[in-house]
């Protein structure tokens, strides 16, 4: 029997500690902005067994959220509460109508924040401090992008519009994009420089549909002097919202406006974008950035350190032997050997020990175990053969049965979320399918998810068997 979590009761107070708890580690997965776009209008409703109930806004949060984000806020919850297996959101209209009322408010805050600063930005995503250009650290993996950056900031006749940046995950674009934003608006206070994220956008844009008020939407967009747009592979497949980004996109290039943008791949590598999109993001300048090397890393890690030890004012010396081993292990990317510093850094601080390999090792042993366990494909494909119990080459085969069919969308599916491999190497992988295939495949179990509680609990469990093993 549920129980109503909005009553005085113990497990109210356990449950929303706990909530508590998921939100904190959310924040930390996915950043400020996401999770103030979209997780903070998660409510806790009620818990029946091993169901957690949650109420959100509007149907377009939920199923956003569904779609995104879902399968981690399952994991977390089942890391603190291993009881906990599955949750179900649903819509509150009461929500709805303070979620708008939230909405201005935080707006006009934030106006007000960005007037103080002098900094002329329009969006209501204020930047971040710490990510100008003298804090970026630059090496043969990023000085292209790096010396672009500058270049379209600094100048006011520019050689390329748009600047294209792409890379993996915690490689320094987001540190760039805001970098060009503080040099814009230090350099001319009258500029108006609009920073946000593709997400961001597509959810302004689906509430002026919503209100019936695109003008405003369009007005907004297309009055700025700088557009910088982060993370744009999140309008794959959002047909209007690419249409929308298409016209803005050209009418600022026709006022010879600035546009930079990010993405996680090249601009002939995004599968579900408008050719004529492709093809005019590739006008400009497109500038890589890479994983960075190991001298690259070493010398992020001295600098972090300094400043680390500096501002927490720490009396232990780091040593050289700790930066070494960090930036010979932590090699995924840049936010994930920062973050393991700083943890590491705050840990001798607060225990009062001294910083060396063993102590680092202690401390970030969870850390560096996923970095040991890394997700493959022959992973997925032996797991999700196993749960429906066929064979592994009935998987891979161009066998059409429906027993063999939907395990296959499925594996393709969790392969595209849980590892780094690019659509055409996963294709390869599943008997040398064509990349168009996993497209189809990732948008049918998207689409089965959120038609199907069955079927989005069977996916939900197959992550955590596959992540947790």
């Amino acid at each position: 029997m549920a129980q109503d979590l909005n009553q005085i009761s113990p497990i109210e107070i356990n449950v929303k500690d706990l909530w508590h708890i998921v939100l904190k580690k959310l924040n930390n997965e996915f950043g400020n902005e996401i999770f103030n776009s979209w997780i903070k209008n998660i409510k806790v409703k009620s818990i029946d067994d091993d169901i957690l109930y949650f109420s959100v806004p509007t149907r377009f949060i939920r199923d956003w959220i569904t779609s995104h984000y879902l399968d981690k806020i399952i994991f977390f919850l089942n890391a603190e509460n291993p009881n906990i297996r599955r949750v179900k959101i649903s819509i509150d209209n009461m929500l709805s109508a303070s979620h708008e009322k939230l909405e201005e408010s935080s707006s006009e805050t934030i106006k007000y924040q960005n007037r103080s600063s002098n900094l002329s930005q329009s969006d209501d995503w204020p930047l971040d401090e710490r990510f100008t250009f003298d804090k970026f650290i630059t090496g043969p993996s990023n000085e292209l992008a790096f010396a672009s950056a500058k270049r379209i900031a600094q100048s006011e006749k520019f050689d390329f519009n748009p600047l294209f940046l792409y890379g993996g995950v915690g490689l320094g674009k987001t540190h760039l994009m805001h970098a060009i934003a503080w040099e814009i608006s230090n350099k001319n206070p009258n500029a108006k420089v609009l920073y946000l994220s593709a997400e961001r956008f597509m959810f302004q844009f689906i509430k002026s549909l919503r209100q019936k008020d695109t003008m405003s939407f369009k007005q907004k967009f297309r009055s700025v002097d700088v557009l910088i747009l982060d993370d744009i592979q999140f309008m794959v497949g959002k047909n209007s919202t690419q249409e929308e980004f298409f016209h803005t996109f050209n009418s600022l290039l026709d006022l010879n406006k600035k546009v930079i943008l990010s993405s996680d791949r090249a601009p002939s590598d995004l599968e579900g974008f408008d050719e004529r999109i492709k093809s005019r993001l590739s006008w400009g300048l497109v500038a890589d950035i890479l994983p960075a090397s190991f001298e690259l890393r070493y010398e992020i890690l001295k600098k972090k350190s300094a400043e680390l030890f500096k501002t927490n004012n720490n009396h232990h010396t780091l040593d050289d032997s700790v930066l070494i081993f960090l930036a010979k292990t932590i090699v995924s990317n840049v936010r994930e050997l920062e973050g393991a510093l700083n943890k590491v850094v705050t840990f001798s601080n607060i225990m009062n020990k001294k910083i060396d390999v063993e102590l680092t090792k202690t401390v970030l042993k969870d850390l560096l175990r996923s970095n040991n366990k890394r997700i493959t494909i022959d992973e997925i494909q032996n797991k999700v053969s196993n749960y429906y119990n066929i064979n592994v080459d009935d998987l891979i085969s161009s066998r059409r049965l429906r027993s063999f069919a939907r395990p296959r969308q499925v594996a393709m599916y969790l392969s595209k979320k849980l590892t780094s491999r690019s659509l055409p190497e996963i294709g390869r992988k599943f008997g040398g399918r064509d990349h168009t295939t996993v497209i189809h495949a990732v948008k049918k179990i998207d689409q089965l998810k959120s038609e199907n509680e069955k079927f989005d609990e069977d996916v939900s469990v197959l992550t955590q068997i596959i992540t947790s093993s």
